[in-house]
Formats: C-alpha cells, structure tokens, sequence
C-alpha cells in the first residue's frame, strides 16, 4: 500500500494521523504545512491531501475543511508509517510488579484485563488460560429430527452432556446418522475439544476428498457441531474490564453506537469468534474498524497478541478502543503484558 504514494504524501498522512490522534480534530493544510518539517505551501499540501483521499486515506468531514484519516489510512500509518515507543524500563519493572499468575483462570484473567484497561484506558479483555478448563469429547451422537435437522449430542469430559441442533441437505436414517458418528468416534474420542476445533477437523477436512461419501459427511456435520456460533461446547470464554471507559470518547459516545457495544460485550459470541481468528496468529494482531467483519466495532479497533507456555498458545489478550487510539504506546503494552502473561504461566506450572 505504501507504494501507492510518494515519500511526501506518507509524511503528511503520517502527521495527520498523529495530529488527529492526539486532538480528535480534523487537521487543515496550514497545520500540516506547518507540523510536517516540509517546505510547503498550504496549497501544495490542499492538493496532496486532494489525493490521498482520492485513494482513501482521508476524509472530509462535512462541518470542517480539515481532513481526518479513514480505516484505510489508518492500517497504512500502523503497517508502513507508525514508530512504537518502547516501554521504559520503569514502566516494565511496574508492569511485572502487577502481573502474577496467582487465584484461578477467571480471576487471573479478570485481574490482567483490568491493568490492560487502565494503563490503555480503555477496555481490556483476556481469554480465560485454556489450561483452566481443559475438556475432552467422550463420546458424540446423532438423532434424526423433522425438517432436515439433527441433534448432535456431545459427552464432555465424564458427565457433561451438550446438545446442538444443526440443519443438513437432505433427511439422514437412523443407520447413516450411527454410521456417521461411529467414524466421528473414532477419530475424535478422547480429543481435547480446542484440538478437535482449532487442528483435527481442519486435517480430516483437508483428507476429505479421499474419503467415502459417508464420512465425508460426518465431517461437514462435525464441523457444524464444533464451529456454529453458540454451539462452542469448550468456548473459551473471557474476561472484559473497563468497557465503561469507552464512553469518554466523543466518537464512541452516541447512545446508539454505545447500546450496540455493550450489547455485543454482554453476548460475547462476535467478540469470541474474533478472538478465535488470532489464535493461529503470531504476536500482535489489529483489526482496525471494519476489518473485524463485525459491524458493531465498525468505529473501534483492537489490539491483540497471544499468551502462550512452551510453545503452546493457551488465549489471546487485548484492547478494544476507538480507531482514533494511540497505536505507538497501546501496541507495546499488550505486547508486553502478553510476554509476561506467559512467562508468569511458565513460571507456575
């Protein structure tokens, strides 16, 4: 994206992403003429920002001849124009004075996430450590119902019994129904259910061209079972804290915007499956507005990175804030707090 434009237009953009963060305002050409070190003239910049937001980097509000930065310009300032300022090493030493492993998955994930709110202020949120609540698929059953529809029942761990309804392409019989869940049994039994979700049903399904028609069809009914939203029997759940603090921001403040916020926080299903997607991601990851595909974070980012022991990823932490955040600071922080997370799981095993 960064070759779209020249070495002068980056700088601008990369100064007006900085002013905006820093004043919510809409920046004007005299400002950057002034702020960006460039010998220009307020016309000169009129006309580079003329084409920036010809390929979409800014925007015009109606109320202002300034320009604020879009979705787009945003992730070119993260991905090509952004400086990240360290954390002092003060700033460490605190971090890892307030970050211990101690009390259980929810209440060490409850206590992470509310530093992250406070030192972002904004809200902070972490996936309760797998290792809290391994479960393991003892056994799972189809029965035929009306119109298309089979109920999958799942044995979780000992006693734990979890039905899902899911809808199918054609009626099965009872006979192909067993058929299909004595292969599922005997690929997936005893299977820890993260795996059964995040790496087996992916392999079966990358083999399922080699496979009888029968089985072919257990695994689309499977990953039915394990992926349809809500139908998550090990959901790895999280803590949020400090959402309140996104009513400070004068973009996220309409009660509308707000209402659906909330709302989404309360149902977690959306935030979850977001969650789910940096899970096979490497260090840190950021949606910026509608990259989340999630249309209630339309006018927010997040932040995230993965907190893992010996090479085993156990969640995800991170922030949500409006896209107007600062980038260069939040970024370290959830880096950071992410490798001590870890190193604090380490620690206590």
């Amino acid at each position: 994206m960064a070759e779209e434009i020249g070495d002068r237009a980056q700088r601008l953009l990369k100064v007006l992403v900085e002013s905006y963060i820093r004043s919510g305002q809409p920046v004007g050409s005299r400002t950057l003429a002034r702020d960006s070190g460039l010998d220009l003239s307020a016309a000169t910049v009129r006309n580079a920002m003329a084409d920036l937001e010809e390929l979409g980097m800014v925007s015009s509000p109606h109320t202002s001849a300034g320009r604020i930065p879009t979705n787009r310009g945003y992730r070119m300032f993260v991905d090509s124009l952004l400086t990240v300022k360290p954390l002092s090493e003060r700033e460490i030493l605190a971090m890892n004075g307030q970050i211990g492993s101690e009390g259980t998955g929810q209440e060490f994930a409850a206590s992470v996430s509310e530093y992250l709110s406070e030192m972002t202020e904004m809200a902070g949120m972490v996936m309760i450590p797998r290792t809290a609540k391994r479960s393991s698929l003892r056994h799972i059953e189809f029965m035929p119902l009306s119109d298309r529809r089979i109920l999958a029942i799942l044995v979780i761990n000992e006693k734990d019994v979890q039905n899902t309804v899911i809808k199918v392409d054609r009626q099965y019989s009872t006979a192909e129904l067993q058929q299909a869940a004595n292969y599922l049994n005997s690929e997936l039994v005893g299977q820890e259910l993260y795996d059964v979700r995040h790496h087996i049903l992916k392999e079966l399904r990358e083999t399922k061209d080699g496979l009888e028609q029968m089985m072919q069809q257990a695994i689309t009914m499977a990953e039915q079972v394990f992926e349809q939203p809500g139908s998550k029997p090990d959901r790895d759940d999280f803590v949020l804290s400090g959402q309140t603090r996104l009513m400070g921001f004068e973009e996220l403040s309409n009660i509308e915007k707000l209402r659906g916020l909330f709302e989404a926080f309360n149902e977690k299903q959306g935030i979850l499956q977001l969650l789910d997607q940096c899970l096979d991601g490497d260090g840190v990851q950021i949606f910026i507005g509608d990259e989340s595909g999630y249309s209630v974070l339309d006018e927010c980012s997040m932040v995230t990175s993965s907190y893992h022991v010996d090479g085993e990823v156990l969640g995800i932490l991170g922030v949500i804030g409006p896209t107007r955040m600062a980038y260069e600071r939040v970024i370290p922080i959830v880096d950071v707090t992410a490798k001590m997370v870890s190193a604090a799981l380490a620690q206590s095993k």
